[in-house]
């Protein structure tokens, strides 16, 4: 079985599953979190507190997200463009649906040099 992820407070309870999890972005003492089919739901939760939730509870499943910047967790699975120069990271989701955020030079360009370092380019004959 699949882990999930849940985040409860006293009040209400979200159970996602990693494959559901297109980004999380902090909102203050907030945290946003974009799904796959494009809802968004806030938790009561800042970004930080998130991401050790998704370390404790998917261990390792967690390894599919990455954080760039301060302000955002993406799931790497679903990274379909990325420009550094114009800030603009473009993730799309298995059902086709694109969803676009903005970071900074610095974090974009260090994912961007990440999942080039995960591509295997064989050796020339």
């Amino acid at each position: 079985m699949s882990k999930t992820l849940i985040i409860s407070n006293n009040i209400e309870l979200h159970r996602f599953t990693p494959s559901d999890i297109v980004a999380i972005t902090a909102d203050g003492n907030y945290s946003d979190i974009t799904t796959a089919n494009g809802d968004k739901r806030t938790v009561g939760f800042q970004l930080g507190q998130v991401e050790q939730m998704i370390a404790s509870q998917l261990q390792e499943d967690a390894l599919q997200f990455i954080r760039i910047g301060r302000s955002c967790i993406i799931n790497r699975n679903y990274i379909y463009f990325i420009n550094v120069q114009r800030q603009q990271l473009i993730l799309k989701s298995p059902n086709g649906k694109q969803h676009n955020f903005s970071a900074g030079h610095d974090a974009l360009g260090q994912l961007k040099k990440l999942i080039e370092q995960d591509i295997y380019i064989p050796p020339s004959s």
